[in-house]
């Protein structure tokens, strides 16, 4: 595929973003472009909204994968364009039609010619609300098809096009997302001993949580407690009786988000007997584990990136963002990077804007490296 071929399937694609589990027009315009290729040494089949592309080699020795998330997230875009998000409330604010853009770019690459090994196209669902990678994995969707190594980038707004990063063991963090309900008895503001304030209740509880990483965590390792709402009472005049509470778990390593998770449980508990009240602490992980890259293929990866022409290759730093490719990673060997792609607004964000040129630049350079393995 040309340039202006690229760009204009990123514009088709951005234009339909779905959430998770629900990316039925963007499956039907993926198969669309995938069924063009029409080789007989390609083969596809569908897992829900997901889609695995499977290319048969000549004399296959191994099996290389390169992973694609598909999802969208529910943002109302803030940049204006010709291509504009058609679905009211979405869009792709975290670069998923770089994504698959960038993936079927090397998927066309990886097909000019029927290669000597396997290769194994994910168009990954539900990467930002299900851990559509874990799913998949679980239900044994991949089958024979399972690589043997694994490969995908996520788009960085932060590096110029041209940039790419990563680094060797944990690149993202692993995630949990935390909903705590506390429940007692509302009242008459004029009456609090008659009451039970969940209200303070709660405050206590968001305070306690803050000494987790202060108190429990040891100084060397990395963690976050962050709660991002906070819901109580409905009136000046009267004593909240029930407060929600939501947040999300930041750390490292696996073993320190389990240790956070339960700490924020015995929290909730002590907060519940210290107000009289009762508590319900909900802790979601899913497959949201750290992102750890494995030796062998990254210091590869590095080493071949070093050598190509017009990629600036940058040692990354460890990020606290989550990322669900954790999980497939925790089976399977391979190497997650980050792509430059230049926005003057962050991931998440309903302007960013990540710049086109990064698309066939990564097809580029990267099916120089799928072509590499296959050597």
């Amino acid at each position: 595929m040309i340039q202006e071929q690229l760009i204009e399937i990123r514009r088709q694609l951005h234009q339909i973003p779905e959430i998770g589990l629900e990316e039925e027009k963007t499956q039907k315009h993926l198969l669309e472009i995938i069924l063009l290729l029409d080789k007989e040494f390609i083969e596809y089949k569908t897992w829900r909204t997901g889609i695995m592309v499977f290319v048969h080699g000549k004399n296959p020795k191994k099996t290389f994968g390169w992973r694609a998330d598909i999802d969208g997230l529910p943002i109302t875009e803030e940049v204006a364009s010709d291509f504009q998000s058609k679905h009211e409330g979405y869009m792709h604010a975290c670069g998923h039609d770089f994504h698959m853009t960038i993936g079927l770019g090397l998927l066309e690459q990886m097909t000019v010619e029927q290669p000597e090994n396997n290769y194994l196209f994910l168009f990954q669902p539900a990467e930002e609300n299900e851990a559509g990678g874990m799913l998949m994995y679980e239900a044994g969707a991949f089958g024979a098809w399972l690589p043997d190594e694994f490969y995908g980038l996520h788009v960085n707004p932060a590096l110029p096009v041209g940039h790419i990063t990563t680094k060797v063991g944990t690149l993202f963090a692993a995630t949990c997302e935390v909903q705590i309900t506390l429940t007692g008895k509302g009242g008459h503001a004029a009456f609090p001993h008659a009451s039970n304030d969940m209200i303070v209740a709660g405050m206590s509880l968001v305070q306690q949580a803050q000494t987790i990483v202060s108190r429990n965590v040891d100084p060397v390792e990395g963690a976050v407690v962050t709660f991002g709402t906070f819901h109580a009472g409905s009136a000046t005049n009267v004593i909240a009786g029930e407060a929600t509470i939501s947040g999300t778990i930041r750390t490292l390593t696996e073993a320190m988000n389990q240790l956070t998770q339960i700490r924020i449980r015995e929290i909730g508990e002590g907060i519940a007997k210290s107000f009289n009240c009762e508590v319900v602490v909900s802790l979601d992980q899913k497959g949201y584990v750290p992102v750890i890259n494995d030796p062998q293929t990254t210091e590869k990866f590095i080493s071949f990136m070093k050598q190509e022409p017009d990629v600036v290759f940058e040692e990354a730093e460890v990020a606290m963002t989550g990322e669900d490719f954790g999980y497939l990673l925790s089976k399977v060997p391979g190497t997650m990077f980050w792509l430059g792609v230049d926005s003057p607004y962050g991931l998440h964000s309903a302007k960013f804007e990540p710049k086109e040129a990064a698309i066939p630049f990564a097809v580029e350079h990267i099916s120089h490296f799928l072509k590499f393995l296959d050597k």
